[in-house]
């Protein structure tokens, strides 16, 4: 694969699928351990506390019951705190709404704080249990998944889940804790893949973006060194001008490592090499650099500074942070430089020097604290590996081209650890197919029934009931029609249709049901080439 391409928040533009020979096979073992350890049944890769920040309450109450019931409940932990013989309340899921009082929200940066202070009490009313307080001791580790957002850069799929972006279908299923069976969904999917990292962060918060799956080819397993550790895909060097240029580095957060033994680090944003080079200079000699996911931990002790530090943002709930800009660069920049950056963001100094003059005050006390003035360092990196895999399903395009890499041939590396993370151990499973119907030997069928007749080409079709079909290049997941014709590259989604002409969808074209509050529902048209997020804003 490709090395790993950084955005703003780490959002992939491009997809390419390598074969297995391209890739070192220290970094293919790494990967199907990995992939092991997602899937191992008997013992599951599980946070003990499962966070979820949602739009809404109606949100947070479908994600705690069926997370519950679903990734979230396959392991019996340990973790007992009564010192009985009752029954463990691990894993734990907590659901909770940004009801921040600024419509744009609360920024990632704050809206992690509150988050946490919201699930903090939730858990405290509902078990008498303090996670805070769990986690200082390092008996529990915790991740927090940031789902909030109607999702328009994937319109109009999350529409079809009442805006519950996380909620949208994979054309794949899985069990239920009752033994049902139900499509696997987008945060369901990041969640089974993240606990991976849970082992190696007892008394830490890790926070993840709710659309995105990964699997790292380097080792997963590791000690942390820094209260705060950002995934980021390292190179072993520091990229000339022209290798800066070409990799786009200067249009996203890159974060530089020092050679030295403590190996902290620093964050800069959309700047040239040299820019960057300079702004890294009270780190000494850098040895490895690379773009940042965004994702992070962080240590119980920093989390607690950070909530002293913006408690009044958090009573009053006002301001919008985020971590990149407002917590990690002010931290490990010399002012002057994150000036510099702030005004590229369209930030005047008089806002930015005080604000970094803020962070340094905070970060100077910790230091000086007991926790603080410790072995480890404030900022560090973890790397996923320069071949790491990463499935992106926030943008419509990539929902798309990650989905059919399930049709790809088992000489394409991606393409098998991609059906293996999903369960995949045929091209059809669960399905039944009548003689009538023509499928070919690339495409897959899941939890599906096709009655009468028809052509299936190089296609997807998922929790599909359907008498005839035409499907060339198709991705169809949860529908029901007499009749359904889809073209190259179309998309159906949650559709039920028992007219005579079915459900038709020309090449490219993405076709959804929108149900209404009375329970009727309208049928909702787009195109693959049709950005979603510059499309809303232009109604």
């Amino acid at each position: 694969f490709n090395s790993i391409q950084p955005s703003k928040r780490m959002t992939a533009t491009t997809s390419t699928t390598t074969t297995s020979s391209s890739i070192a096979p220290e970094a293919k073992a790494a990967m199907w351990q990995a992939i092991q350890c997602m899937n191992d049944p008997s013992s599951p890769c599980l946070y003990d506390v499962t966070i979820i920040c949602t739009t809404d309450d109606h949100q947070a109450d479908f994600w705690e019951s069926r997370l519950s019931q679903g990734v979230c409940s396959g392991r019996n932990n340990n973790n007992n705190n009564n010192n009985d013989d009752s029954p463990s309340l691990f894993p734990m899921v907590l659901a909770v709404s940004e009801d921040w009082a600024n419509p744009s929200g609360a920024g990632n940066g704050l809206g992690t704080l509150y988050a946490f202070e919201k699930a903090r009490r939730l858990a405290q009313q509902r078990h008498n249990l303090d996670i805070f307080h769990l986690l200082s001791s390092n008996e529990i580790s915790a991740a927090l998944y940031h789902t909030a957002g109607k999702g328009t850069r994937l319109a109009p799929l999350p529409a079809s889940e009442n805006n519950n972006k996380p909620g949208v279908k994979l054309p794949l299923s899985h069990v239920l804790q009752d033994g049902s069976t139900a499509p696997l969904t987008v945060l369901e999917a990041v969640v089974k893949q993240t606990g991976i990292y849970a082992s190696s962060r007892l008394g830490r918060l890790s926070v993840f973006w709710g659309d995105q799956v990964f699997v790292p080819s380097s080792p997963f397993q590791y000690t942390p060194t820094h209260h705060v550790d950002i995934l980021c895909t390292l190179l072993d060097h520091v990229p000339s001008a022209e290798e800066w240029t070409s990799q786009g580095l200067d249009k996203y957060g890159v974060i530089g490592v020092s050679s030295a033994q403590d190996q902290n680090a620093a964050q800069v944003e959309k700047v040239d090499r040299d820019t960057a080079v300079q702004m890294w200079n009270q780190l000494g000699d850098i040895g490895r650099v690379g773009p940042s996911l965004g994702s992070f931990s962080m240590s119980a002790h920093i989390l607690q500074a950070l909530l002293q530090e913006f408690a009044h943002e958090l009573i009053h709930k006002e301001a919008k942070f985020d971590t990149d800009p407002h917590f990690w660069m002010p931290i490990t920049l010399p002012k002057s430089d994150y000036v510099q950056l702030m005004t590229q963001k369209g930030v005047d100094e008089a806002t930015s020097a005080p604000h970094h003059d803020r962070m340094t005050v905070l970060k100077n006390n910790f230091l000086e604290s007991s926790t603080g003035n410790s072995s480890m360092g404030v900022f560090g990196a973890v790397d996923v590996g320069k071949s790491a895999c990463w499935w992106d399903y926030g943008l419509l395009k990539l929902y798309s081209t990650n989905n059919l890499k399930l049709l790809l041939e088992e000489e394409h590396e991606e393409a098998s650890l991609l059906r293996s993370f999903y369960g995949c151990t045929s091209k059809r499973m669960d399905s039944t197919v009548s003689e009538l119907i023509q499928v070919d030997d690339r495409s897959c069928l899941y939890s599906s029934n096709l009655r009468g007749a028809g052509n299936v080409v190089n296609s997807i079709l998922s929790n599909v009931i359907a008498v005839d079909v035409e499907a060339d290049g198709a991705i169809i997941v949860n529908c029901t029609a007499r009749k359904i014709r889809a073209g190259k590259g179309s998309i159906l989604y949650n559709l039920v249709d028992d007219s005579e002409e079915g459900i038709v969808a020309q090449e490219g074209e993405v076709v959804v049901s929108v149900t209404e509050e009375d329970g009727s529902f309208y049928k909702v048209r787009s195109h693959l080439d049709i950005c979603g997020g510059k499309a809303w804003k232009e109604v």
